[in-house]
């Protein structure tokens, strides 16, 4: 007779080995599901950010078919631009329920960035002389000039559309951002045929080509978000816009700052490689909180 301990059934391998089979396929199935789940968010992201350097990659081009002085003229203008972060406030207003401030927030960032882009003008009107200063070749200096005198429109709708797009992608509206950017990429490639082959406007064409496609983009996100797509988070426009700008330019500056460091800094050496006019809005507020920031909610003290 056997032990009183030992069990009456010898314990079975297979149950163990298919435990850990189950095991398994309990995992790669929890990896896809979250994968599928990932990608639903970061795909449509994904494709609008490519649309949109890809509307820049097609004017220019289109400008390198009519000569290398007039391709590097578009190169050089179409670094004037800013840098724009809403993910912060936005995402934290969404993540406490206060939908309401997302729609403030995003107003009172179009103020702010609409009034630094009227400090901007002076480097797109007086670019020719600029460029000259800083050593460009005659001929590309005031080719670039007057492009950049034709891409002031450009210049003001990243304004609006920077702000849109982080006020819809701290929603998880890139599905929407995706589309409209497709729309957008489209009227660029149709646009910059027309102007440039078609009615021959050369370099004044390509130039308005992509002033209309970023105008396509801030419309589209716009009446996306006016007209009913954003019931809980915009309330059309409000007064209270107005109320905490000077604590919301401080935290623009700062952001600005920050991105003109990280995008125009080699880390390795600290030598500058490119020269760049950018600002931002809002960035992570942990490190700003000398600003008067409160960074549970993201609202100003």
């Amino acid at each position: 007779m056997g032990s009183i301990n030992e069990p009456l059934l010898p314990e079975s391998k297979t149950t163990e080995v298919g435990f850990k089979d189950e095991e398994k396929k309990d995992l790669s199935s929890r990896v896809w599901i979250e994968s599928k789940k990932l990608w639903r968010i970061v795909g449509p992201a994904i494709f609008s950010r490519i649309a949109s350097y890809t509307m820049n990659v097609v004017t220019q081009a289109f400008a390198g078919h009519l000569g290398e002085v007039e391709l590097a003229a578009i190169s050089i203008a179409n670094t004037l631009g800013m840098a724009s972060a809403l993910e912060t406030l936005c995402g934290q207003a969404f993540g406490a329920k206060r939908y309401h401030m997302l729609g403030i927030y995003m107003q009172r960032s179009w103020i702010v960035l609409v009034l630094c882009c009227f400090l901007l003008l002076p480097f797109y009107v007086f670019a020719t002389p600029l460029l000259k200063l800083i050593g460009q070749p005659d001929d590309v200096a005031e080719a670039s000039g007057v492009v950049a005198c034709w891409l002031i429109p450009l210049h003001f709708s990243f304004a609006f559309q920077f702000p849109l797009h982080r006020f819809l992608q701290s929603q998880l509206k890139n599905i929407v951002i995706a589309w409209v950017s497709l729309v957008g990429l489209l009227v660029n490639v149709l646009t910059s045929w027309l102007f440039v082959y078609v009615l021959d406007f050369g370099l004044v064409g390509a130039a308005l080509a992509l002033d209309i496609s970023w105008w396509v983009l801030v419309f589209g996100l716009y009446g996306y978000t006016a007209f009913g797509g954003c019931p809980l988070t915009w309330h059309g426009f409000s007064i209270e816009a107005f109320s905490g700008l000077w604590e919301f330019l401080k935290l623009s500056a700062a952001s600005g700052l920050g991105e003109l460091v990280l995008q125009n800094t080699n880390i390795n050496d600290w030598v500058p490689t490119e020269c760049h006019f950018s600002r931002g809005c809002v960035v992570n507020l942990h490190d700003y909180q000398w600003l008067g920031v409160d960074d549970s909610f993201g609202f100003f003290c």
